[in-house]
């Protein structure tokens, strides 16, 4: 087939077209910008636009299916034309819908932990020699792409609950209708398209009204909006709570207590973590893996790129890079790394970057997420304010809505590198989180030079 991606550059769109070129279609895309690193490897394979922007002659009729990304907007150039033309035109999530059909299909759902559990189930199948396509949000030891499209009986998806595309305001997960489904909780988010909770909450009962008859659905039973929304679930659905694995933590390192009294030392740690893994457990001994097998696999789970990244670290020192954004997923990342290393000081650092978290309405949700840190920063960006189009926040807005003791603010990169410079970190840990970048921040080249410090 000739497939053309509106909004090539991004992190799903651009796996999603390396995938289709391995698969031997004949791959064309555009955008408007492409950072790194899907610019390196859209370059690598020949699928780098040769410039930036929308080329509607791009678009002519010999195309086979043109696949629109959610970074477009509506009346893009490229898109008006294939509607003109009468062509195919699929959001990437419509596609892989398509794509699944005939497989089993396991989707992760739900506010915080999709990416960690989504990699999870995958690596545990990888162990076990199983065949299986996939999607997840993130890059992954043991996997060269966040995309894999095969004749494989399976398939992993991350099932996120944001707008398919511009022209699509479906969630992305509606398209799946998975046989089973994982949800790790429901924390409101994504203020600008669910501008209420109750709004928010609806895309998960609908994502549960697309499950086949007798589908199996694994819950975190400690979240009180999903012990609610499944009190009700329909009669034929197969539903199962779950709760973290049984562990124990020692000089910082997390262990697994299993049944026969054996310990298996984990390379994660946290109870949202262990949690997940119970979740990747489950799905995995209902695909029909071996426990043994299991619990094999899972002590050499290492987790996705960004997701509690080990930065640096010593003997007195630990500093990580973290995904965190959403609120729920702040609180529980900054206890995690706390109660690891109990008897050392915690500088936590959040980026203010998505539109919610950017939303004065929707900062309140914010309040305590930094309470488990001894020292806590906010970062955010003026800049990415206005590119936004949002109004300004006030420092004291900020420190409001977070109410933390020991709250420091920072605009600037350049800032923020100064007061952690400041800082001694002989015996102290640092934790950075964002979906963001800290305006550019080199966190592992900081993080050596903390560490050299000591």
């Amino acid at each position: 087939m000739r497939i053309h991606l509106i909004a090539i550059g991004g992190a799903v769109m651009h796996n999603l077209a390396m995938a289709l070129q391995q698969n031997g279609h004949q791959v064309s895309g555009s955008d408007d910008e492409i950072y790194d690193p899907a610019r390196s490897r859209l370059k690598a394979r020949g699928l780098l636009p040769s410039s930036a922007g929308w080329f509607p002659e791009k678009i002519t009729p010999e195309l086979d299916l043109v696949i629109l990304g959610m970074h477009a907007r509506p009346g893009n150039p490229e898109l008006e034309k294939a509607l003109e033309l009468g062509l195919p035109v699929m959001s990437f999530p419509e596609f892989i819908g398509r794509h699944a059909e005939n497989k089993t299909r396991i989707v992760v759902a739900g506010s915080h932990g999709k990416t960690t559990t989504t990699s999870m189930i995958m690596h545990l199948l990888q162990k076990a020699g199983m065949d299986f396509d996939y999607l997840v949000g993130a890059q992954l030891e043991g996997f060269d792409t966040m995309v894999r499209l095969s004749d494989a009986p399976y398939m992993i998806i991350e099932g996120d609950e944001y707008l398919s595309s511009p022209i699509d305001r479906r969630p992305k997960f509606i398209h799946y209708q998975p046989q089973i489904l994982v949800l790790t909780g429901i924390a409101w988010d994504h203020i600008n398209v669910f501008p209420t909770f109750e709004e928010y909450l609806l895309q998960f009962q609908k994502l549960l009204d697309t499950l086949p008859e007798a589908a199996s659905v694994f819950y975190d039973e400690r979240d009180e909006q999903l012990r609610a929304l499944l009190s009700d679930a329909r009669a034929d659905l197969n539903v199962h709570p779950y709760r973290p694995l049984p562990h124990n933590v020692e000089a910082g390192k997390t262990h697994l207590l299993t049944g026969d009294g054996n310990t298996i030392p984990l390379e994660i740690f946290g109870e949202h973590n262990l949690a997940n893994l119970q979740a990747a457990f489950l799905v995995a001994m209902k695909l029909g893996l071996a426990e043994g097998k299991i619990h094999e696999a899972a002590a050499s789970f290492k987790g996705a790129a960004k997701r509690l990244q080990t930065l640096a670290e010593n003997s007195s020192f630990k500093a990580w890079l973290d995904f965190a954004h959403a609120p729920s997923k702040v609180a529980a990342t900054v206890k995690a790394v706390g109660n690891l290393y109990p008897e050392r000081k915690l500088t936590a650092c959040v980026e203010l970057h998505t539109f919610s978290s950017l939303n004065k309405a929707f900062l309140p949700q914010y309040r305590n997420t930094l309470n488990a840190a001894d020292q806590a920063v906010v970062f955010y960006s003026p800049h990415t304010l206005e590119m936004k189009k949002m109004p300004p926040i006030s420092p004291g807005e900020i420190k409001t809505a977070f109410d933390h003791p020991n709250l420091h603010l920072c605009t600037k990169t350049e800032d923020l590198e100064a007061f952690l410079r400041q800082n001694e970190w002989n015996g102290h840990n640092l934790l950075l989180m964002s979906s963001g970048t800290f305006g550019g921040l080199k966190a592992g080249e900081l993080a050596e030079e903390l560490m050299k410090k000591i």
